[in-house]
Parts: C-alpha cells; structure tokens; sequence
C-alpha cells in the first residue's frame, strides 16, 4: 500500500469515526450533599480552676447534646502537679426553646488534667428550632454555675 493509499484510507477511517452517532451517556444524578456538622459552646465562669462548656453538634436537623471539662489555664505557682484526681457530679440538660425536654443526664465523673467530655443527649428537632443546652458540674465547693449556649437548629 502506497502513502496515497494509506492517507486515503486514514482520512476515511476518520471521517467515518466522526460520523458515527455517540451514543449518550445517561445523566448521573447530583450527588447528595452530606449536611455539615456545626459545632457550638458556651463557656461558663471559672470553677475552682476548672472552665465548663455546654455544646452542640448540629447535623441536619440532628442534634447532639453535650457537657466538657477542662483546667481554666495554667496552675498557680506551687501546685502540686499533677493534680489530685476530683469526683464532680455533672448535670445535663437540653430542651426546644418554648417547647419539649430533649432530656436530661445526671452523672459522676472524675477529672484530673485531661478534657473530659460528659455526652448523653442525641435528638432530632424540627428545623427554624433553637435548643438550649445547660450544663454544670458540682464538685468540693460550693454554687456551681451552669454553662449554657442557645443553638439554631438550620436546615
């Protein structure tokens, strides 16, 4: 086969393959967004060294409910380090703003330097909601305060 022929035969093999009707290719369906997960916390004041926040995951219209414990900031000069461990009693508690109790936990922890996060309330509120989060720990003084955060529960 000479180059004339080759060319010819290419440039029509070509041609034909252009020609050719493409099939079309089914429309894949848009992927479905997953609903980011918004976290949200209120800080309470100051307890014997100790910060206490209230928080909410927000996923959707899911919300999980739940209580931490930290150290406040460094320890004063002449702590003894680490800390004794502390027996706190924690309550928490969350309900729709104007509305129903998402419920509420009691417990007992123990901390000594770590966070430690007290979980225990998962619900599903209506969207355009708001839900309001306490949480407080009782320990070896006296009036513990309640940290709380009012979250919106957006669709």
């Amino acid at each position: 086969m000479n180059r004339m022929s080759r060319a010819t035969w290419i440039a029509a093999g070509a041609v034909t393959l252009l020609a050719a009707p493409v099939p079309a290719l089914a429309a894949t369906p848009a992927a479905t967004t997953a609903a980011a997960t918004v976290t949200t916390c209120g800080y309470s004041s100051l307890q014997a060294g100790l910060a206490t926040y209230a928080c909410a995951d927000v996923t959707g219209d899911s919300v999980a409910v739940y209580g931490k414990i930290g150290l406040a900031g460094p320890p004063s000069p002449g702590t003894p380090w680490p800390p004794a461990p502390k027996e706190l009693v924690t309550h928490l508690s969350a309900n729709v703003t104007g509305g129903a109790s998402l419920g509420t936990v009691n417990g007992r922890t123990v901390f000594q330097v770590s966070t430690v996060r007290v979980d225990g309330i998962s619900s599903t509120v209506p969207c355009g909601s708001t839900v309001h989060v306490s949480f407080d720990v009782e320990g070896f003084w006296s009036g513990q305060v309640p940290a709380t955060v009012e979250v919106p529960v957006v669709c």
